[in-house]
């Protein structure tokens, strides 16, 4: 099958033939940048990794992990995909793979075998890879999928990080350079700098580090604050994508009420996506939604789940109807894990659940996670207090913390729950796995295979129907349009219905 460097013409991504190309897909999340709530574990990959090696010896945990790797993505998994219409995955890795902290500078050959071993399996497929660092030295954002331990963003206060960054990105496309199934790199996943100046200045660097070497390849370029905000740039680059991540609340439990297909909370969909792009269009610049998708419920935590599982595909298809009207390109977040948000997910009988099914239930309980956490149970008589308490004593001038649309409730849970506890249940986790032998690893290891995991039915059929969807497509009749909000945003973010409904109930309140 023969391809060429794709590259950007106008607002469009083609080949060397000048013809459209429309990249559709998923992402492994999970994979090489391992994440708490997609692979069952507290805290972050790095800490994980650690803990293992002490349980199981340095020998054995590199051979689990690299068995985790190797089971995680095979050649039927890119069949599968295939079938389903995707050309397109997002491939999300953890710069430990390629430098050592205590050696840095240093890349590590080693790290680039499993990397080097999908792109060849999916250019087999005719399906398109693009390079994602997830996690850069130091963290680029406050939140645990850039492996940072603590919340504090050093990647944008040391130098000597963004060097490391540029370093192996230019290692990167040299590799890479005039691979025509490598359909670009993705330099940094969802940069959260408060000052912005920072985060320009980066791209500056290593838009021209990149190109020096690889003048061909495609830059995919996240927006601030977790690709959500694109109000500080001024410029666009050649040969340049964009990304937004359009995640939307109401696919999450306990977080801005139940999609209902109400005319507000459509209306609200509409304006949060229109927000994100509106840079692109400004600038006919392509416009990729490198992340999005809905938390699902599942039987043993939730009796309602088929219902409330259908309002979060309701909710999506909305959304991939707006993609496909737009003809945008997309990649779904994400392609396995253990039964949040995946395409596929690894199964009760699997040896993984088996084992850890038990930690796994516990952690959901405890809502460890910052993501797909459900807490409405630890509210009353725990955190309700706790939460209280901060906004008592913290006056409103100062009650404001970056990154901005995280309320001060999600500050604290963030430290309390995301980071503290989770490091107490870190070794728990790890001796789960103590003397274990190889064959069991292997076993464990070989539950995120295709065939040990079960494909999400609905989700991979709503896929299919709009992976090569135009926008001229007769079923696109109820798209939601285009609306601006007016006097319901907080700074650049929109408010939701429920959220605009509670501050005016407060201000009532406040008059009285």
């Amino acid at each position: 099958m023969t391809a060429s460097v794709l590259r950007v013409e106008g607002n469009k991504i083609v080949d060397n033939s000048g013809k459209q190309v429309i990249l559709r897909g998923t992402s492994l999340g999970g994979w090489m940048m391992m994440e708490n709530f997609m692979n069952g574990f507290p805290g972050r990959e790095m800490q994980i990794r650690k803990a293992l090696a002490k349980v199981l010896g340095q020998e054995k945990c590199d051979y689990f992990f690299d068995k985790f790797l190797e089971y995680f993505f095979m050649e039927e998994d890119a069949i599968f995909l295939k079938s389903l219409g995707i050309n397109s995955i997002r491939l999300p890795f953890n710069y430990h793979h390629l430098e050592d902290d205590m050696n840095p500078g240093v890349i590590k050959e080693e790290g680039f075998k499993h990397l080097d071993r999908v792109i060849d399996i999916c250019a087999r497929h005719g399906i398109y890879t693009i390079l994602d660092l997830h996690s850069a030295p130091g963290g680029q954002s406050q939140d645990w999928h850039c492996d940072n331990p603590t919340g504090y963003p050093a990647f944008w206060d040391q130098k000597s990080f963004q060097d490391r960054v540029v370093n192996l990105w230019t290692v990167i496309a040299g590799r890479y350079k005039g691979n025509p199934w490598v359909a670009g790199y993705n330099p940094l996943n969802e940069p959260a700098d408060e000052e912005w100046t920072r985060l320009l200045a980066f791209y500056d660097r290593i838009e021209a580090a990149i190109r020096a070497v690889d003048p061909d390849h495609i830059l995919w370029l996240d927006g601030n604050t977790f690709s959500m905000d694109f109000s500080g740039f001024k410029k666009v680059f050649p040969n340049t994508v964009y990304a937004v991540h359009d995640y939307c609340g109401y696919g999450f439990p306990n977080r801005i009420g139940r999609y209902k297909g109400l005319p507000d909370q459509d209306k609200y969909i509409r304006a949060m996506y229109d927000r994100k792009v509106e840079f692109m269009k400004k600038h006919n610049v392509p416009i990729w939604n490198g992340e999005f998708g809905p938390i699902y419920e599942r039987p043993e935590y939730n009796e309602d789940y088929v219902v409330q599982n259908k309002e979060r595909y309701d909710m999506l298809e909305k959304q991939l109807s707006i993609y496909s009207h737009e003809g945008i390109a997309w990649s779904i977040w994400a392609y396995k894990d253990i039964n949040v948000m995946g395409m596929r997910y690894v199964t009760h009988d699997s040896a993984w659940y088996k084992l850890l099914g038990p930690f796994i239930k516990r952690k959901q309980q405890l809502a460890v996670d910052s993501w797909a956490y459900d807490d409405a149970h630890l509210q009353e008589g725990l955190f309700g207090p706790i939460h209280k308490w901060f906004e008592e004593n913290i006056p409103e001038k100062y009650s404001r913390k970056y990154p901005w649309q995280w309320r001060m409730h999600m500050h604290v849970f963030r430290g309390i729950r995301g980071i503290t506890l989770a490091e107490y249940m870190i070794p728990e986790f790890a001796d789960y796995f103590s003397d274990l032998s190889y064959e069991q690893l292997d076993e464990l290891a070989k539950s995120w295979s295709f065939e040990k995991t079960a494909g999400r039915n609905e989700l991979n059929a709503l896929l299919k129907l709009h992976s090569r969807m135009l926008p001229d497509d007769p079923h696109l009749v109820n798209v939601i349009p285009s609306a601006k909000t007016s006097g319901s945003q907080d700074g650049v973010f929109e408010l939701s219905p429920l959220e605009i409904a509670k501050r005016k109930a407060v201000l009532e309140r406040a008059a009285k």
